[in-house]
C-alpha cells in the first residue's frame, strides 16, 4: 500500500466523528480565511511572492507525506502533470492578483464563473440556460458598482476562473495517471518552479524575514494542505453532488472572511450578486452526474 493511500484512510479514522458536511464547510472557510490573511500581508510581501510561498509549503508537505512515484512515468503522465501544475499556478496567482485590487468576496465570486461554466457546458441541459441567466444577472449587478472595482482586478479574476476551469478539466486525467494526492504534489512542484523567478525577484530579502516565513507557511496550510485533505475525506462519505453544492458556498465564505479579517463590507447589490452566482452554481451542480473533485484554490 502506498503512502498516498494511507493518508486519507488514517485521516478518515481521526475525523470519523466529524460529519462530512462539516468537513467541507471547514475546508471552505479554511481556504477563504487563508486568502484573507494573505491579503492582509500584501504590505509586507507582494502577492506573487505570497502565492509562491503557499505553493512551496504545499509542495514540500505533499512530497514528504505522499512521496509520489516518479520512476517509470510516461511522457503523457508528465505532460498531464505539467498542464495540471500550470493551471493550478495560474488559478492561484491570478486570484491573488485580483483580490489585491478588488474586494476578496467579489474576486472569488467572479472566479467561481469558471467551475460554473464547466458544470453547465458539461451537461447541456436546456434548463441550464436559467443558471446562465442567473449568473449573468450576478455579473451585471457587480458591474453596477464600478466605483469599487478596477478593470485589472476583474480581468485577473476572470483569468483565475479560466485557470480553475482548466484545473477541473485536467483533474480527472491527472487522477487516472497520478493516484491519490500524488497528482497534486507534482502539480504543486510544477507551480513552484514556474513561479519561482518572478516571486524571488519581487519578494527579495523579505522572503527570508521570520514573520513572513511563518505566515507564508500558515497560508499554505490553511489554503491548500488542510482543505484538500478534508475534502478528500468528505468525498468518501457524501455524494459528489452534495459536495458540489456545498462548494458553491465559496463566494459567500470569501465575503464573510473578508468582512471579519479585512473589514471589507460589500454593498447590498454586491451581496445580491454573490447570491445569484451561488444560486446558479447550486442549480447547475444539483443534477450534475459527474464525479466531484476536491479544489485546491
Amino acid at each position: 500500500m502506498t503512502p498516498a493511500n494511507q493518508l486519507p484512510k488514517a485521516s478518515d479514522r481521526r475525523s470519523g466523528r466529524i460529519p462530512a458536511v462539516w468537513l467541507v464547510l471547514i475546508s471552505i472557510f479554511s481556504v477563504q480565511f487563508g486568502a484573507a490573511i494573505a491579503k492582509g500581508l500584501f504590505q509586507l510581501i507582494p502577492a506573487t511572492a505570497m502565492v509562491w510561498m503557499r505553493l512551496v509549503t504545499s509542495a514540500v508537505i505533499f512530497l514528504l507525506v505522499v512521496r509520489p512515484r516518479f520512476v517509470g512515468r510516461s511522457r503523457g503522465d508528465w505532460l498531464t502533470a505539467l498542464g495540471f501544475g500550470v493551471s493550478l499556478m495560474i488559478m492561484n496567482w491570478a486570484i491573488y492578483q485580483s483580490f489585491a485590487r478588488i474586494p476578496l468576496g467579489i474576486a472569488v465570486t467572479i472566479e467561481f464563473l469558471g467551475p460554473l461554466a464547466v458544470s453547465i457546458l458539461g451537461s447541456r441541459r436546456p434548463r441550464d440556460l436559467l443558471w446562465v441567466l442567473l449568473a449573468g444577472v450576478g455579473v451585471a449587478l457587480l458591474g453596477a458598482t464600478p466605483g469599487r472595482l478596477s478593470a485589472a482586478g476583474v480581468a485577473f479574476a476572470l483569468l483565475a476562473a479560466l485557470g480553475w476551469a482548466c484545473y477541473i478539466m485536467l483533474s480527472a486525467e491527472t487522477g487516472r495517471r497520478w493516484p491519490g494526492l500524488s497528482g497534486l504534489a507534482v502539480a504543486s512542484v510544477v507551480g513552484t518552479v514556474v513561479l519561482a523567478a518572478p516571486a524571488i525577484i519581487q519578494g527579495g530579502s523579505d522572503l527570508l524575514r521570520p514573520e513572513v516565513l511563518v505566515l507564508g507557511v500558515a497560508v499554505g496550510l490553511l489554503s491548500s494542505v488542510i482543505p484538500y485533505s478534508l475534502e478528500l475525506i468528505a468525498l468518501r462519505r457524501i455524494p459528489p453532488r452534495v459536495f458540489g453544492i456545498l462548494m458553491s458556498l465559496e463566494p459567500a465564505a470569501a465575503a464573510i472572511a473578508a468582512m471579519i479579517l479585512l473589514a471589507e463590507y460589500l454593498s447590498w447589490t454586491q451581496w445580491l450578486a454573490v447570491l445569484c452566482v451561488v444560486s446558479a452554481s447550486v442549480g447547475a451542480t444539483r443534477d450534475d452526474r459527474r464525479p466531484a473533485e476536491p479544489t485546491a484554490i
